[in-house]
């Protein structure tokens, strides 16, 4: 089972949920910029919410299928076609022997997760098909998609027939770029000067054109520190706010390095991270603190409606 890439897309990866227990090591987790976006398509088409799927960035692959399949594709709207016809987000889409999906350009956000029935069938590397492009590993060798690559998929668990029903997007995915982003005070928060201590909550940056999957560069006021700090290289983690020399933010995103030595002024709570990798070059970025205990809480609560979403969708699967 497989098919064929015509077109590969802006820049399209095979990812799951990363590959984490290795940072001890520097080896860093990968993994799916939206990791809410991969969990509901896997879940859309029977796969478990860790199976590999395409992680489509700015634009979508044009995709050629040599068996028939189901796919779900989550996250920012695309204007996806199956030989010319549209077919809907968020909900699972039937795919004949021969058929093209030509997924295009994305909307209101930077990035979709598209699953296929069984999973992408990829060698697993350190236990996980993520691809890392910094370090190279995961699957097609830690690199991208390109035309005329060949994509094998595992055998799917559910029927193929044709679904009517569709999930809706909303609350799993906000296409509203200037609410706030819930910032976590950093370990070197208190060292910022007044002004920009103040300028940290109640600025509005914006997403900086060179902004990756290893960091979300900010553009805004400069911020600085109160006095000169000699920092040793610590370990940082996804969403982990760092202040380079020049004053420029960079929230740490899924290929980030697994030690840094710039100041760490601030850590995106773990519920926003989906939210904050869906912001385009030029969306705000406007930050909200919050306590330890309250992001702990939102974030458990989210996980909680989550699985209760996805242990439904897997009984309909089963019973349709």
């Amino acid at each position: 089972m497989s098919l064929v890439v015509l077109r590969p897309g802006t820049l399209t990866t095979l990812q799951d949920r990363g590959r984490y227990g290795w940072r001890a090591l520097g080896v860093g987790a990968a993994g799916a910029m939206d990791e809410i976006s991969l969990r509901l398509a896997n879940a859309l088409v029977g796969n478990d919410d860790d199976a590999v799927a395409l992680e489509l960035t700015w634009s979508g692959p044009r995709l050629r299928f040599e068996r028939d399949t189901l796919v779900a594709i989550c996250g920012a709207a695309c204007d996806a076609r199956v030989d010319g016809v549209a077919v809907a987000g968020w909900r699972p889409v039937r795919i004949e022997a021969g058929s093209e999906l030509d997924c295009g350009v994305l909307r209101d956000g930077a990035r979709a997760c598209l699953a296929i029935a069984g999973g992408f069938a990829v060698e697993r590397v350190l236990g996980s098909g993520a691809t890392d492009l910094n370090a190279s590993i995961g699957a097609l060798d830690g690199r991208a998609l390109r035309a005329g690559d060949r994509l094998a998929w595992n055998a799917p668990r559910i029927p193929l027939h044709a679904r009517r029903w569709s999930l809706d997007p909303q609350p799993w995915f906000d296409a509203h770029a200037d609410a706030p982003i819930r910032l976590i005070a950093g370990s070197h928060a208190g060292q910022l000067d007044a002004a920009s201590s103040a300028a940290l909550h109640a600025a509005t940056f914006h997403v900086h054109a060179d902004s990756n999957r290893v960091g979300i560069r900010l553009e805004g006021p400069t911020l600085a520190l109160a006095a000169p700090l000699e920092a040793v290289s610590e370990p940082v983690a996804r969403g982990t706010v760092q202040l380079p020399p020049a004053g420029r933010p960079i929230v740490l995103m899924a290929e980030h390095p697994t030690t840094g030595g710039y100041p760490r002024i601030g850590q995106v709570a773990a519920v926003d991270l989906p939210r904050i990798a869906q912001r385009r070059p030029g969306d705000p970025v406007r930050f909200r603190p919050i306590g330890l205990d309250e992001a702990q809480s939102r974030y458990l609560a989210r996980e909680r409606a989550l699985e209760r979403l996805i242990h439904s969708m897997t009984q309909r699967l089963a019973d349709d």
